[in-house]
């Protein structure tokens, strides 16, 4: 491994601005280690080589016209699959979408091209983001680079997998019940998934409309600081997006202090169901907080034991709507049977043929929910113990400034240990629901490695809608206690590749 791919993406913004490393250098040096190693991991889908040096090239020029466009100038990125980008094709990680070239950029794609920021390429997932392992994108699973017979969590694995692996400084995710978090917990990376709204959802292909949100995938929370001020703002093409900034979240990471900082311990979320492994994990972080001087109390949120179910019907209720526009004649493949080529027969070829086994799945459950005479009985429900989560969130963070749980049940697993098991695959996102139904921010920060299998674990860090200021900052507190201990972020103790 190149210095330049070990390097965090702070560091090669400065290496860059101070004109001690060049952008192309920078985009080259991730490239060449992709193409040697993406076959391992199978972390992108797409990799951009000329149109991201050409990108590098422009963002040394303007640099060298005085010109700095952002904390990240030079500095290359990777792009969740599901995010349209002009100069690459968008599939979702679906055969339907397959070579599909979008006529316009994501807001959050248009943002980071504003920035000066190369993208390296488009990264794997679940097909549609439906998933927890990446194991049902069409194109293959990816691979967690701790162990590459074990997954990089889902949806988002491609993205995980590929900055924990240094095949990219930074990438995008979409987290609609923790796709950015899970995977950045069993991958020994950082995820964050801001407030619904702080950042725009325009151009991301919609799982679930009211709980899908962008967010960083990063070695360290700073990094995650610095692309979540890139890409967040109002953006009127969003009818959700929130009018006002948020601030800085770099300046919240610089001024982070643990004094009189009150932690919420969720009942629910703190013992039963999670690997012996990743609850030792979970205590020593309160352990070291205590020690540091925070005041830890245990917070009661009832609802919470009904989250996995209630989003297990509002997701797909909404999935089932979106995905209703991939009918053959306006987007992606057409499949014509034999016989008689009516449109419907021709849209039902296409969608058996097109969509795989899960998002089959769900837009069948999606579709019965919103039926006639089980409206009210199950999607009805649903968003009333949405209402119920949201109230017990309120009332928690009344007396505290953020919550803290284990981001995961378990560490990664094994490449087909769940994967016809569709409960056992649910129920990994278990701890991160809440967060979207709520709409509150939540973040996914490296807290060691399991004693059963050595695989990272993560704790996730739940903070008030609009504070996502001080989510940063208890994730970098968080995150320096334990650095202080191994010396660096726990990303640099992933196995090399190379010789794997």
């Amino acid at each position: 491994m190149t210095d330049l791919t070990a390097a965090s993406a702070a560091s090669l913004a400065s290496l860059f601005a101070s004109k001690q490393a060049s952008s192309v250098e920078i985009t080259t040096a991730f490239l060449d280690r992709m193409e040697k190693l993406n076959a391992k991991t199978n972390s992108y889908l797409h990799i951009n080589r000329e149109n991201s040096l050409e990108q590098a090239s422009n963002a040394d020029k303007q640099l060298a016209d005085g010109k700095p466009l952002s904390a990240l100038h030079g500095v290359p990125i990777a792009v969740k699959d599901n995010l349209t980008t002009t100069d690459a094709p968008t599939t979702s990680g679906s055969k339907i979408l397959e070579g599909w070239i979008p006529q316009y950029d994501a807001t959050v794609v248009a943002k980071i091209r504003q920035a000066g920021m190369p993208i390296l390429g488009k990264t794997n997932l679940d097909e549609f983001a439906m998933g927890s392992s990446t194991e049902f994108s069409a194109y293959g699973p990816s691979r967690n680079p701790w162990d590459l017979e074990r997954i990089p969590g889902g949806s988002g694995g491609g993205s995980s997998s590929a900055v924990s692996g240094h095949l990219a400084p930074l990438a995008l995710g979409s987290d609609t019940g923790g796709s950015i978090r899970f995977p950045a917990a069993v991958t020994g990376s950082v995820g964050a998934k801001p407030t619904y709204g702080a950042v725009s959802r325009y151009g991301l292909i919609a799982l679930a409309s009211s709980l899908d949100q962008i967010g960083p995938v990063t070695n360290d929370v700073m990094d995650a600081a610095l692309l979540q001020d890139v890409i967040a703002g109002h953006d009127p093409r969003d009818s959700t997006s929130l009018p006002n900034s948020l601030g800085s979240m770099a300046k919240a990471v610089a001024e982070a202090d643990v004094k009189g900082l009150r932690i919420g311990i969720v009942k629910q979320l703190s013992s039963d169901g999670f690997q012996e492994g990743v609850k030792e994990r979970f205590e020593d972080t309160v352990e070291k907080l205590t020690a540091a001087g925070a005041t830890v109390v245990e917070v009661d949120c009832p609802s919470f034991e009904y989250a996995v179910a209630a989003y297990y019907l509002i997701l797909p209720a909404e999935a089932s709507s979106n995905l209703a526009k991939f009918d053959s004649v306006r987007f992606g493949m057409r499949v014509m049977p034999e016989g008689n080529p009516t449109i419907e027969r021709v849209m039902a070829a296409t969608r058996e043929h097109g969509f795989g086994p899960e998002v089959k799945r769900r837009i069948i459950l999606g579709t019965y929910a919103l039926s006639s005479g089980y409206y009210d009985a199950y999607y009805g429900s649903a968003q009333k113990v949405r209402t119920l989560i949201q109230q017990d969130l309120a009332k928690a963070f009344g007396v505290a400034d953020v919550l803290l749980t284990p981001t995961a049940p378990t560490t990664a697993f094994k490449i087909g240990e769940k994967i016809n098991d569709p409960l056992a695959m649910y129920l990994n996102d278990i701890a991160t629901i809440p967060a979207n139904l709520a709409g509150v921010p939540g973040m996914s920060v490296p807290n060691g490695l399991a004693k059963e299998d050595g695989l990272p674990s993560g704790v996730q860090i739940l903070a008030p809608a609009m504070q996502d200021a001080q989510m940063y900052r208890v994730a970098s507190i968080i995150e320096k206690l334990y650095v202080n201990e191994w010396g660096a972020p726990l990303i640099s103790q992933v196995p090399n590749l190379e010789v794997l």
